[in-house]
Formats: C-alpha cells, structure tokens, sequence
C-alpha cells in the first residue's frame, strides 16, 4: 500500500461517525419550549431569546395534510425544532448559544424522527457581541413531511437579536422519485396508548433517564409493533449505552415496522464503520440511498468510504460524485477528498489533486488539512512526472 494510500486510510477512518448527541450520563441541557405562533410579538421574549416563526405551504396551495417538521440544518447536522400548527404555521425558541455550555438541544416533537439528533456544540472561537447571529449564520431552515420535498430558507440575514423573527414561507413540493423519509409513516397509525407510553419516553430521555425511557418505548411497541419510530428511539438510547447488539436489533425491528423509513438504515450504517464491517455499512447505504439518492449526501460519503475500503475504487468514485451532486451546501468536503483519493487509485492524477484541493479549500480548519495538502502535492508531482512521461 502506497504511503498516500495509507494516509488516506488514516484519514477516512474519522469520517461521519461522531453524533452530536451527549452520551448517557453526561451532562446535558434541556430543550427549549415551543410557544403557540399565534401569541408571538415582535419582541415579545425575554431579553437574550430569539423566536424564529414562519409558515410552511404547499406549492399547488392546497392544505397541509398534516402537521410538517420544522428542522434547522447546522454545519450539515439536522434537527426537528418543532411542527407547524393545522394552518402551517410555526414558531420556536431558541436560546442564547453563550448560555452556560452552548446552545440548548431543540425540542424534539413526539410523533417524528430525524437522522441526525443533536445540535452540534458552538464554536468556541466564534466572537462578536451576538453570538446567536454568529452561530445561524451558518444554519438553514426546512421542513419535513412525508411524500414532500422542501425549500430552504438562509438564516443569516432572516433574524433580529432578540424577540420574534418572521422568516417567510417554506414551501413543500410533492415528490416523487423518491420513496425513503427521515419520518416514519407508521406514526399516524398508532394507538393513543402506544402514542402516550412514546411522549412519555421522549420526555424521560430528555431527562436523561435511559432505563426509564427505554421501558416506556417496550410498552409503546408491545402495544403497537409497527411503531418504527418507538423502535428506532429505543436503539438510539441503546448504542449510546454501548449495547450495540440490542440497538441493531432495534434499528432492524424499526426497519421491519417502516421499510422506507431511512434514519435506522443510517444508524446501522454507522455501526458497521465503528466495526469496520465495510460491507454491511455498504449495503445499508446502498438501501438507504436507493430509497433515498437525493437528500442524503452524508450516506453518499458513507458508502463511498465503504466501497474504498474494499476498494470497490470505481463504486466509491460513483458514489462520491453522486454525494456531491447532492451536497448543493458543500456541507460535506469530505466527498472531495473520497473522490480525490478514488481518482488517484485509477491514476488520473490530474483530476485527482483538483479534487483533493478542493477539500483543503471548503475545509481549511480541519484537523488533517495540512497533511493532505502534503498529499495533494506529492499527487501534483506524480502528474507532473506522468505528463513528462
């Protein structure tokens, strides 16, 4: 194995498995409350809050068929915020991200799921006297329901300091190319016992009483079996417990219950990464992005990293290009590099050190940058070398 290769392996093996959710027993915040976007006036929070409304609508102007998740994107990790209310409109807080260890988790609603849970910690470096307009302007907004695609609002220019921000209309269109959601459809369908005995595990894990919350999840699908949801929030509890062999049972049982329901593909994905089982993490990619090839670039990644690993070089460099097709933010540089490396392996050198370089430019911060600017070069010098020859 080359000393590039080698160095790529080192690089890769980091890659899109860190959760931004607080193991149990650390330390946590507690979500903010959703308040009513009816009784939300400009400047109506207390000193220091923020809330941000609006109003989601379809694009052929018809009613909302049910409530839409509310979910902020931030620096490519997503999460729900809220729902809109029977009219489509919606409104949340969010905190000071100065306060005490950074920003509170959003609330999470009971009758949804997203792929990733957790708002990432805020920099410490950021500065300047706002430091919630500092962190947002890196953030979007969108919504989610099922059999729906959504616009996305910036939010960098969108808010005031304090008080209550209109940030417009987020419009849905229907889709139809795609089958795989980050929302189970089989939530609706549950019975108000399941539905009652879920809330209260949502809340106890909030808590941060795992045992507890995770009993509350056992009664809500003893009750309703088919409640995908109920199962894949009982595995998320479990690998965060360390209990891989009951979470994947969880995640599969979620995936039984909703085949379509993309987030347990991604959790086992990442389970077989953290196990270096690469050909299971390619296969559940592989299902999740045949469901799904438009909204996941981060499963892109994923199954790129899989398929180098078995170095399946012409399947990763498919699947790199296909993530950054879909990665329209540049949320995930790590798809220039994978592509960059894929490239080397075929010896198009050339194309290989644009794309790595390309990585050193989106992610110039990050921890491997200076090494694989080292690679870009000696790659420049073999298609030099190869050009001579």
């Amino acid at each position: 194995m080359s000393r590039i290769l080698a160095a790529a392996i080192l690089c890769l093996a980091s890659t899109v498995l860190v959760s931004g959710q607080p193991r149990p027993g650390t330390t946590g915040t507690q979500p903010p409350s959703m308040a009513p976007p009816e009784t939300l006036q400009s400047g109506s929070a207390p000193l220091g809050s923020l809330f941000i409304s609006g109003k989601v609508a379809l694009d052929d102007g018809t009613m909302l068929p049910d409530r839409a998740a509310i979910q902020t994107i931030c620096k490519g990790r997503t999460h729900i915020e809220g729902y809109t209310d029977s009219r489509g409109l919606f409104s949340f807080q969010v905190t000071n991200p100065g306060h005490d260890e950074g920003i509170d988790s959003p609330e999470d609603a009971s009758d949804s799921s997203i792929t990733m849970r957790a708002h990432p910690s805020v920099d410490p470096g950021l500065q300047g006297s706002n430091p919630l307009r500092n962190y947002y302007k890196e953030c979007q907004l969108q919504a989610a329901l099922p059999g729906f695609s959504s616009g996305v609002i910036e939010l960098s220019s969108k808010f005031m300091d304090v008080g209550n921000s209109d940030v417009g209309t987020l419009i849905l269109h229907r889709m139809r190319q795609v089958q795989g959601l980050t929302i189970s459809i089989t939530t609706a369908q549950a019975p108000s016992k399941a539905k009652r005995q879920f809330e209260k595990g949502r809340n106890l894990e909030k808590k941060q009483k795992w045992d507890a919350a995770v009993e509350c999840f056992h009664k809500a699908v003893e009750e309703y079996p088919k409640y995908a949801i109920a199962w894949f929030e009982m595995g998320q509890i479990q690998e965060e417990k360390n209990d891989s062999m009951a979470a994947q049972k969880s995640f599969e049982q979620a995936l039984s219950a909703d085949p379509n329901f993309v987030s347990p593909y991604h959790e086992l994905a990442k389970m077989a990464a953290r196990q270096q089982q690469w050909s299971d993490m390619v296969a559940m990619t592989d299902k999740l992005l045949k469901l799904n090839p438009v909204d996941f670039p981060q499963d892109w990644l994923l199954n790129a990293i899989g398929n180098f690993y078995l170095k399946n070089f012409v399947a990763a460099e498919k699947s790199a290009s296909h993530g950054l097709e879909a990665d329209k933010q540049r949320q995930f540089p790590r798809l220039e590099y994978l592509l960059g490396m894929a490239l080397y392996q075929r010896h198009d050198y050339a194309n290989a050190m644009v794309h790595i370089r390309n990585y050193v430019r989106l992610a110039p911060h990050a921890s491997d940058a200076q090494a694989i600017q080292k690679q870009a070069d000696e790659i420049e010098r073999l298609s030099s070398q190869s050009v001579r020859n």
